[in-house]
């Protein structure tokens, strides 16, 4: 059994290692080279030792000669290589084999299929780190931090990461049983979700009143800094005055395009990222850009990891922004992607550095702090409602107090929210339901329960519900205001 995650993946039709993509790193400190291949390559390779290769080779071979059943060789060749890696004790260091591979080169392309959220894997247990914006596992409402217990009837537990996507993974049009548990949920949680094909557009933009623009980034892909240029662009062209960063539930991505989208806003010289190797040598990454006249913030919660963490990072300390939310996920390493090395189309992700803000702080597992630290409404983490039996008068449960904050951010007034099915919530449920043309009873049977949650999930999309987004808009406009009084 495996007690420590070996990888971290995206289940969109594979994997992905957003957070985890394999970060690029240049200059001298590694190769001197761009990074990626190129840096892969020009790092040094060791080999096994005669008597190690015997040790292995050994052990196949008493395998093969006194095991009871017939094996797959190649599939022990690859549990070896896992074990290694398994070894390092690293959720972010791992082995993808041929197949898994592919798909994760594809995964950086931008183009996925299943259900649309990013795992690791943390002492035996499945992680999401976040979901994808739009995406089956987003609009089914997974959150970041949910541990995945099993998927079609199937214990996720101890399971080796890549047998664990496997089996989350499936053809477009099936349906993926996920069971969660959620801290602060006493019941594991229950999530029907159908696999579709996932088109991963990165970055959205828009304007609000007063001349702030808004741009999202939900990961750093290859063509992220390209998108994200033509959406400023076009802001600064309507009269941008001013700029909101979102990269919360952004996992990540290459390090090359943050730093291209960080130089625009960094001044020139100031530093973007320092990168330490194993020999604690540090490289810094300067920026090369003018920054802006304009003020920025940058939204963030517990699902903005690496990438997202070093733009924050690096706008917050060296370009003055403001970062508004929650505490991020803390993600602080490094990794790049061996594939030719190994000869079969098989791929070794290894950490190979860790990273540090630009005044020297390494936010692994802490994490960086907002400036403002704004909570969303509590009905945006709320739990979905079990529907295998109908809640009602006079009962008491997890259940009935997700039904009771659900009514509350939906304005039916139950007039509590611990749990206790009262007569004031059975009238907010006879209300919802007569809004909704439903049979009014009272009574949340498996119908209204499906009809709160999708009205719920409308009231979630409407930005006029975004606390975080709306109080980064707001800080915008007091900055450009302050600014105008004193020109």
């Amino acid at each position: 059994m495996i007690k420590k995650s070996t990888a971290a993946f995206m289940v969109i039709a594979a994997l992905l290692c957003g957070s985890l993509l394999a970060l690029a790193v240049t200059g001298s400190l590694f190769s001197g080279q761009a990074a990626g291949e190129s840096s892969a390559t020009a790092l040094s390779i060791g080999g096994l030792e005669q008597s190690e290769a015997k040790k292995l080779g050994t052990t196949l071979g008493l395998i093969e000669s006194n095991y009871y059943q017939n094996v797959d060789r190649t599939k022990l060749i690859d549990g070896a290589v896992n074990g290694m890696m398994e070894a390092l004790g690293d959720p972010y260091s791992n082995y993808m084999a041929k197949e898994t591979a592919e798909k994760f080169e594809e995964s950086i392309e931008g183009s996925f299929t299943g259900i649309g959220a990013e795992v690791s894997s943390d002492n035996g247990k499945v992680v999401v780190v976040s979901p994808i914006k739009g995406s089956p596992a987003e609009k089914a409402g997974v959150q970041a931090k949910d541990i995945i217990v099993s998927v079609n009837g199937q214990s996720l537990e101890g399971m080796d990461l890549n047998d664990a996507v496997a089996k989350i993974r499936g053809p477009k049009g099936s349906t993926a049983v996920l069971v969660i548990q959620r801290s602060g949920s006493a019941n594991p949680l229950t999530f029907k979700i159908m696999r579709d094909d996932v088109k991963l557009e990165t970055v959205y933009s828009s304007m609000e009143q007063g001349g702030v623009g808004v741009i999202e980034i939900t990961q750093f892909s290859l063509n992220t800094a390209d998108r994200f240029k033509e959406e400023l662009d076009k802001l600064e062209k309507k009269g941008l005055k001013g700029l909101v960063i979102d990269v919360r539930n952004d996992p990540g991505g290459v390090l090359p395009v943050v730093i291209d989208i960080a130089e625009q806003f960094v001044p020139n010289g100031k530093t973007i990222v320092q990168v330490e190797n194993k020999e604690k040598q540090r490289e810094l990454t300067t920026s090369k850009g003018s920054g802006k006249d304009y003020p920025v913030t940058v939204l963030m919660n517990k699902g903005s990891a690496s990438a997202s963490e070093i733009l924050a990072g690096a706008l917050q300390q060296s370009a003055g922004a403001k970062l508004i939310g929650e505490n991020s996920f803390g993600k602080g390493t490094v990794q790049t992607s061996f594939d030719k090395q190994l000869g079969d189309g098989s791929l070794l992700k290894i950490t190979i550095a860790k990273w540090l803000t630009p005044n020297g702080t390494w936010i692994h597992g802490k994490g960086i702090k907002p400036d403002i630290a704004v909570a969303q409404p509590d009905y945006f983490a709320v739990s979905p409602i079990d529907k295998s039996r109908p809640l009602q008068y006079n009962t008491n449960s997890s259940d009935v107090k997700s039904a009771q904050t659900m009514l509350e951010g939906l304005g039916y007034k139950p007039g509590r929210k611990d749990g206790y099915f009262d007569a004031g919530t059975k009238e907010a449920v006879r209300k919802f339901q007569s809004a909704a043309k439903l049979k009014v009873t009272g009574i949340i049977d498996a119908k209204t329960a499906e009809a709160l949650e999708m009205a719920l999930i409308k009231a979630i999309q409407n930005p006029a519900n975004d606390n975080q987004r709306n109080r980064g808009i707001e800080e915008i406009r007091k900055e450009i205001g302050a600014k105008a009084s004193k020109s």
